[in-house]
């Protein structure tokens, strides 16, 4: 991977500042529509997102095009020295184009074809709706191919995988599987479908209704993905031909798990995500932060480190939340930074100007109700504005880090559908991100991988719950270890491979010969009941003597790998809870149940320590501040923040100049309440 990338799009080397912008509905307030441009200087914004949702504005009847309110919009942007990143407006279908063709409107389990209402509601599958889109498209790329305002396309508004059960999609979605498994025996035998005498005769036969048949539904989710993939690159075909320099990316939700994002990087210039993390809940801020940090590390590796764009953000509260509670002062400046610590080369909101209707009018917005500046919030997002302005340097810039943590979306599906060992709250992004957050509170960078992620950079990779195992993936990860790197691999893995069929092995199935383990069974405890790992061997890790474990209980035996902990209790007292195992040049840790806080902490910062894997600042971190790294190699940018309602003191190895307070900083560093910093190693400047 690069340290050092282009700019998102190179006309503009400079970290963008926007929002939703929707001048098609004040079309009747021209005296609103100039004020923008006065309040976007203000601020510090330079790329409004325009024309989402915009289809009826553009075309309020079939093959009847009205341009001029975009034109005059995105010349108005060119003239104040702006861009856009211009949407195009499928994400919201006319009502015209519903009533005429029903067919791109979706169709429910149960038979039922959807109304018109909401968004995200076409079939993704239907030619007549593929068609409009391209068509539409089309004349967007050809009329502002050339316009000096347009900046980045934005494909289309937080595509969705809901399902659509119409006859198209169901035709398409056996085709799928005939181009899959060949031959209906040989699906039947993946699917295991003799359970039950679900076995197919027929192609037309299936239809995905049936969650007991764990392959199909599994094969149902994966085939949505790809379709609707298809459809995002069916629609983006003409921007990409007309406008080859202009680039292309759709906006993606990190916390939906409809769709298998993974599968899309590769087919996108940018990615750029929406995040609206709940602040102030009784969770705690230093719990969130990790949790919006987790996902940032996620699509950040996604690109293999390549920047990627904060395309929605809020400028205060969300309404769509139980409780609308705004952002207390400074968390809107730390929050902005912790995108940018973690690879955002723009922070970006929804939305520009709070609307005077719909569902949406009590979204915080840049500009509310009142229509000035003369408000927290505005004064907030102008604050951050001018903290960009500074921050040329680190456009492009990226991270090396040397620890991942793979979580997969496919793993995932298979995982939450499994019937056991808990049937229900497998917790399996909380495993996860209990794993990852001791390196963010140490402030070591860290990826967060799919599956098939290259391992090559890595010197430790943690595979929490690695339900479905692929044989390639085992392969992989095995030659990993082989080469010298070190595994951490959990309980309820190796279980079922891509089919969801279970292995005919003891688990962990192809990963047995690398942790060197054989897991008999998982015993599922209730919620209050625990077992207690003893320390045998220390391994070097600085472990304590015992830790509280719950949940789950791998019952393991071993021939060869060294016993660290063992339970203490239950009949399968004095069984391994913690083992290591020589593999090749490498080590394989296998933690056989679920532990606590603590022992990730100290197992973290122990194989940390044990592999030469270092914080981004030499000093200890107190509770609640964390620390991230951008660099091209030679600058070094050092993203400090304080998720904590107490000021703290952090100490410097060095001298710096803090972007954020625009000031020079040497040995220590105060930072108040939700304060953040951005320091620049001044010997590099």
């Amino acid at each position: 991977m690069a340290l050092k990338y282009d700019p998102i799009n190179p006309k503009f080397p400079h970290m963008i500042h926007g929002g939703d912008y929707n001048p098609d509905q004040w079309q009747s307030y021209p005296e609103v529509l100039q004020e923008d441009i006065r309040l976007m200087k203000l601020a510090g914004i330079n790329a409004p997102s325009v024309a989402i949702f915009s289809w009826m504005a553009l075309e309020p009847h079939e093959g009847e095009y009205h341009w001029d309110w975009l034109d005059s919009t995105m010349d108005r942007l060119a003239k104040n020295g702006m861009y856009a990143v211009l949407a195009t407006p499928s994400g919201a279908k006319p009502v015209w184009m519903a009533d005429k063709y029903p067919e791109i409107c979706r169709v429910r389990q149960d038979g039922q074809r959807e109304p018109q209402r909401g968004r995200h509601n076409h079939c993704p599958t239907s030619p007549v709706y593929r068609s409009k889109c391209v068509e539409m498209n089309t004349h967007l790329a050809e009329r502002y191919k050339d316009h000096p305002a347009l900046l980045v396309w934005h494909v289309s508004n937080e595509y969705n995988g809901g399902p659509c059960h119409c006859e198209l999609c169901l035709s398409a979605f056996r085709q799928w599987l005939k181009a899959r498994y060949g031959t209906i025996e040989n699906l039947n035998d993946c699917w295991w479908s003799r359970f039950w005498s679900h076995t197919f005769t027929d192609w037309e036969q299936i239809n995905p209704v049936d969650e007991s048949i764990h392959g199909m539904m599994l094969d149902w989710r994966r085939f949505r993905n790809e379709q609707m993939l298809d459809f995002y690159l069916t629609e983006s075909a003409p921007l990409r031909k007309i406008t080859p320099n202009v680039p292309i990316t759709t906006n993606m939700m990190p916390y939906f798990d409809g769709l298998d994002y993974a599968a899309w990087a590769p087919h996108l210039d940018v990615l750029s995500l929406d995040v609206y993390p709940l602040w102030h809940n009784p969770a705690g801020n230093a719990n969130i932060g990790a949790s919006v940090a987790f996902q940032y590390d996620r699509f950040r590796a996604m690109k293999n480190g390549k920047p990627w764009m904060l395309m929605e953000s809020a400028p205060s509260v969300t309404n769509w939340t139980p409780v609308a509670k705004h952002k207390r002062p400074g968390m809107h400046m730390l929050a902005s930074m912790q995108a940018i610590a973690h690879g955002s080369d723009t922070v970006q909101y929804f939305q520009w100007r709070a609307g005077r209707g719909g569902s949406e009018k009590f979204h915080s917005a840049v500009v509310n109700h009142d229509g000035t500046e003369h408000t927290r919030i505005f004064r907030g997002v102008a604050e951050v504005g001018e903290v960009l302005k500074r921050m040329d340097g680190i456009v492009g810039t990226s991270v090396e880090p040397q620890v991942a943590v793979m979580f997969d979306v496919d793993n995932r599906w298979a995982l939450e559908a499994a019937q056991g060992p808990r049937r229900e709250h497998k917790d399996y992004e909380e495993t996860a991100l209990a794993h990852y957050r001791p390196f963010w509170d140490m402030g070591v960078p860290i990826d967060v991988i799919a599956h098939d992620h290259d391992l090559s950079q890595y010197k430790l990779l943690i595979a929490p719950m690695l339900y479905m195992v692929r044989q390639e993936t085992a392969d992989r990860i095995a030659d990993f270890v082989r080469q010298g790197g070190t595994l951490v691999l959990t309980y309820w893995s190796g279980i079922v491979d891509e089919y969801d069929r279970c292995y005919m092995a003891f688990r962990p199935g192809p990963l047995a010969d690398v942790v060197d383990i054989r897991d008999e069974d998982t015993d599922a405890l209730y919620e209050g009941e625990t077992n207690t790992m003893n320390l045998v061997d220390d391994d070097g890790l600085g472990l304590a003597e015992n830790y509280t474990c719950s949940l789950y209980c791998d019952i393991i035996h071993t021939d060869d790998a060294r016993v660290l902990g063992t339970y203490a209790s239950d009949f399968y007292a004095d069984t391994p809870a913690l083992t290591v195992h020589k593999y090749g040049q490498g080590r394989a840790y296998y933690v056989a149940a679920r532990f606590g806080a603590d022992f990730h902490t100290d197992f973290a910062r122990g194989l940390c320590q044990k592999l030469g894997i270092k914080p981004v600042l030499s000093a200890a971190l107190p509770e609640g501040v964390t620390a991230q790294l951008r660099t091209d190699g030679e600058t070094d940018y050092v993203f400090l923040g304080n998720y904590g309602d107490c000021p703290q003191e952090i100490t410097l190895d060095g001298h710096y100049v803090d972007l954020v307070s625009d000031s020079s900083v040497t040995d220590t560093i105060h930072l108040s309440p939700y304060g953040a910093a951005v320091l620049v190693r001044t010997a590099k400047l």
